[in-house]
């Protein structure tokens, strides 16, 4: 912690005893936290803990019920969006709130934009953007590129460059590093300790445990819409402590126990030969038998995601065969796939997956519509009982499947998904992410579902950027570096140190030629 974050120091922001309701909903039962100038803040809890209403209270998007909120010594009331940025509060949104049709340098001016005598001036805008990116690490992403063409990661950098450029005194990062691969987090956590050095306080929420140790000062602990801890100290509390105090209980095996291997000899449900995308990935070739998990671990902009979009029919392959049960694929097609039975699960839940303005059951029901048909209708009655008799088996809070999706905490949402599939009956799942933006006890929740699914002979193929829970969770591991399979190996044959070793060294020399049960 820096000189300014010393316990002395009178706290930059002060929330107490906040109170927010919505319709049938407390979210927040008096929520307390304080934060110093040029410490990293963190903000942990389960999803559903009051963590998303809490950060919009403090951005002026939601205004609390009960409670007050202290700003440099002064009681002040956040009764708009506006009001926050100006007494120097800015918000980085998990689901960024960028215009995706204008450019770099309009995004991170957007509604302050540089001009003279009422006449804007985009040069000094573009200068002013490059300069941003290149204090970033990023000086690649210019100015003029419209934000649309921009890869997740980028924008993210966007939305963090537009933050800086407020001349912010409290900077809140939600899940700030979720589409960051290991090097760009680094970059991150590298800004983030100039800006505390220069007496910026930072509120960091992420379920990345160990990025807390990284850069967290000091830790609050949310828990069913309440303060249960503060100020603990970032690095010295116990992991195991923590996850106690976010779920009310001791989580001692995330990880569910693994059935026993699929027999060798059992016919593959997926079969993949020679599968190439141009400029993404080239010759992916493996096989998965039902009940078995693989799981495909690799850095971001490995080319992982895109074979899973590939096997599913969203993206055309230049080159290789998918076959499901024996049967080829067509190349490309959405529906073929889904008809051979084929689901998909993909990283970007919430754009790429669901209709979050929708019901629930609509979500669920969305991929079997032709089992709802009565008299050539769409019979809603039949949706909303086949979706809850699914939500109840996965345990989805709450259960009214009326409700919108977009209600719904990360965790549920994920499992929304999962139960359309299950509703679908699928053969074989790919699961893009899973647990991306999902704390730790809804997590443990989803890999018991996984593992059930796989029980009942699915094949399943997982994504995950983080290496313990494709360990954890996979029967059998593909490790892919620059668009390649650099090793497979039983899942038990390989530790996180190896992987990271082989996915650094992508598919030169140091990675070698590793095959099934090869693991140096």
């Amino acid at each position: 912690m820096s000189a300014a974050a010393a316990p002395a120091e009178a706290p930059l922001l002060e929330m107490h005893g906040i109170v927010k309701q919505f319709p049938g909903v407390r979210a927040l039962g008096g929520v307390d936290l304080d934060v110093r100038a040029g410490e990293v803040h963190c903000l942990l809890g389960q999803n559903g803990a009051g963590k998303s209403t809490l950060i919009k209270v403090l951005a002026g998007a939601h205004q609390p019920d009960e409670g007050r909120i202290t700003w440099r010594g002064e009681q002040v009331s956040l009764g708009d969006p506006q009001t926050a940025i100006a007494l120097g509060i800015a918000t980085i949104y998990q689901e960024l709130d960028l215009v995706t049709g204008l450019t770099v340098a309009d995004n991170v001016f957007l509604g302050r934009e540089r001009s003279r005598f009422g006449l804007s001036r985009p040069a000094e805008n573009n200068r002013a953007a490059a300069a941003l990116m290149a204090r970033l690490g990023h000086p690649e992403i210019r100015p003029a590129t419209e934000v649309g063409q921009l890869s997740a990661a980028a924008q993210q950098m966007v939305s963090i460059a537009r933050a800086l450029s407020q001349d912010a005194r409290l900077i809140i990062m939600d899940e700030p590093s979720a589409v960051l691969d290991n090097e760009e987090v680094e970059r991150l956590f590298d800004v983030i300790r100039d800006l505390t050095g220069h007496g910026v306080a930072v509120v960091y929420i992420s379920h990345r445990l160990e990025e807390i140790r990284q850069i967290g000062d000091r830790i609050t602990v949310l828990k069913d819409g309440r303060t249960v801890a503060t100020g603990l100290p970032a690095r010295e509390t116990p992991t195991g402590e923590v996850i106690t105090l976010m779920t009310g209980r001791t989580i001692e095996y995330v990880f569910p126990p693994r059935a026993e291997r699929p027999r060798a000899d059992a016919e593959p449900l997926l079969e993949v030969a020679g599968l190439s995308l141009a400029g993404h990935f080239s010759d992916v070739s493996f096989t998965v038998r039902p009940g078995e998990v693989l799981g495909l671990a690799g850095l971001v902009g490995s080319g992982r995601s895109e074979i899973l979009e590939t096997l599913y029919g969203a993206r055309r392959p230049t080159a290789g065969t998918v076959r499901v049960a024996g049967r080829a694929l067509r190349r490309g097609d959405v529906a073929a796939a889904v008809s051979a039975g084929v689901g998909l699960a993909p990283e970007e839940r919430k754009s790429q997956a669901l209709l979050m303005g929708d019901p629930i059951y609509a979500n669920i029901t969305l991929s079997s519509l032709a089992r709802f048909v009565r008299g050539g209708l769409l019979s809603g009655r039949a949706q909303k009982k086949a979706a809850r008799e699914q939500a109840e088996a996965l345990d989805l809070r709450p259960v009214d499947v009326s409700r919108e999706v977009r209600t719904l905490s990360g965790g549920n949402q994920q499992k929304v998904v999962l139960a359309r599939w299950l509703l679908r009956d699928c053969t074989v799942l790919l699961l893009d992410e899973p647990t991306r933006g999902v704390d730790v006890g809804a997590r443990s929740e989803i890999y018991a579902l996984i593992r059930r699914l796989a029980d009942r002979g699915v094949a399943v193929v997982v994504v995950s950027s983080e290496i313990p829970e494709v360990l954890g969770l996979a029967d059998r591991v593909l490790v892919i570096a620059d668009g390649a399979v650099v090793a497979e190996a039983p899942a038990d044959a390989l530790d996180e140190h190896r992987v990271l070793d082989l996915v650094m060294h992508g598919a030169g020399p140091a990675a070698g030629a590793a095959h099934e049960g090869e693991v140096a």
